[in-house]
Parts: structure tokens; C-alpha cells; sequence
């Protein structure tokens, strides 16, 4: 196969397929007398399962995994493909503990609030196992907004200020953006809306649902690079 060939079938740019070619992610191609490139099946599967696992586990991590098949022994490659897995179940868990955590929180009732029920800062990231600096840029991003002591100016939270610093930090667990949670703190804290919190964390459970996909399609890619390479060794040492 031309340059050409292989960027058409794994869906790349002929520029693509010389840039991951240089970076390590294809092995190096054959040149004829002319200089022209010639690929052939691996530099193809190569092609498609970085395809796969960039959108599975990330370009960085995909491009790694793709150099440890052509540069290491398989078992190398392999291990960074099952870290890849793991941390994909590991969200996956969060997401779960971050669904169940919101809902139980976001139930619990708040009532006869007295005073000496607010939580300082120091007190409420112990609580939380986060350091105080995450709960200032909670607090400088509107994502939970405490009130402050009206001697010192030292911030304060109420019982339901605490109850949403749980939910931010279940859902940033759970791998949830700033931008996202701006958005949707104040509908949850004015009128308790489980339901946008339940869609959101619905689509995040989509987006990993894709990226495991995605690292299925990868694995079966690197299977096939895998037997071409074992069966050209085996065919080398026949010789």
C-alpha cells in the first residue's frame, strides 16, 4: 500500500499517516528505489487501532501503547493496555458511588439549623478529604458559596452549603467539568433539580460507555498487529 491507501482506509490524512509514522505510532515503511513509501498490513492495524485507542484512552497514552508493540516485547504493550482498562473501570466506579452519593445527599433533610451547625473551611475539607485551597476555588468559582463571618470575614458554611461541597466533590470524582457544574449548581441548590444531576451523570456513564467501545475496537486492531508480527517471526525462524 501507498501512503495514500493507508490514509483512506483508517480514515486519515496522507499528512497524518507520515506524522504518526515519525512519531513511532507505525512502524518505519519500506522505500523504493524512487524513495516512495510502501506500507503494508501492520502499518495499517497500527493506523486503526491508534485510531481506537485515542479515542478510548487518549492520543498520549494511545501513541505510548502503539510504541511499546513495535519497540518492546508484547508483554510490555499489553500491560499499558490493561492500565488503560483499569482506569476506564476505575471512572466507572466513581461515576457509580458519584450517582449513588448525589441522590442520598441531596435527600437528606436540613432541619433546626443553628449556628454552631456551619463548618469552617479547615474543618469542612477534612471532612471532605480535599485541601482548603480546593474549597477557595469552589467557592471563587460559584460552584459553593459560603457565607462569611461578619467579625473577620472568615467563611462559613451552613449545613446546606455543606450538603452541595459534597455534591461538587462526588461529581468532580466522577470526573465532572467546572464549566458544567456552574451551570448546573445553582438550579440544584434553588430548586433541588435531581434530575438535571441525573442526566448529567448520564451522559458522562454515555461518554465512558464510548471510550470503552472505542478501546474494544483498539483491541482487536492490536490482536491483528499482533498475529502478523508472531507469524512473520515464526516464518523468519523457519527460514
Amino acid at each position: 500500500m501507498r501512503t495514500g491507501d493507508v490514509a483512506r482506509r483508517a480514515g486519515y490524512s496522507v499528512q497524518q499517516v507520515r506524522n504518526l509514522e515519525r512519531d513511532g505510532v507505525l512502524p518505519p515503511a519500506t522505500r523504493t528505489g524512487s524513495g516512495y513509501r510502501v506500507y503494508g498490513e501492520p502499518h495499517l492495524q497500527s493506523a486503526l487501532a491508534y485510531r481506537a485507542l485515542a479515542a478510548g484512552a487518549g492520543p498520549i497514552e494511545a501513541k505510548e501503547i502503539l510504541r511499546a508493540f513495535h519497540r518492546f516485547p508484547a508483554a510490555r504493550a499489553l500491560a499499558l493496555f490493561d492500565a488503560a482498562h483499569a482506569r476506564l473501570d476505575a471512572e466507572r466506579r466513581d461515576l457509580r458511588q458519584a450517582q449513588e452519593a448525589v441522590r442520598a445527599i441531596a435527600g437528606e433533610p436540613i432541619e433546626d439549623v443553628r449556628a454552631s451547625d456551619a463548618m469552617a473551611v479547615s474543618e469542612l475539607a477534612a471532612a471532605l478529604g480535599v485541601r482548603a485551597s480546593t474549597l477557595r476555588h469552589w467557592d471563587a468559582e460559584g460552584l459553593v458559596v459560603p457565607d462569611r463571618d461578619p467579625a473577620r470575614g472568615a467563611r462559613r458554611y451552613t449545613p446546606a452549603q455543606v450538603r452541595d461541597a459534597r455534591i461538587v466533590h462526588q461529581l468532580r470524582k466522577a470526573g465532572y467539568g467546572l464549566a458544567p457544574l456552574r451551570a448546573l449548581m445553582p438550579q440544584l441548590r434553588g430548586a433541588r433539580r435531581l434530575d438535571d444531576v441525573a442526566a448529567a451523570l448520564a451522559a458522562r456513564d454515555a461518554a465512558i460507555a464510548a471510550r470503552s467501545r472505542a478501546l474494544l475496537d483498539g483491541a482487536a486492531a492490536l490482536s491483528a498487529l499482533l498475529a502478523h508480527a508472531e507469524a512473520a517471526l515464526a516464518a523468519e525462524m523457519n527460514i
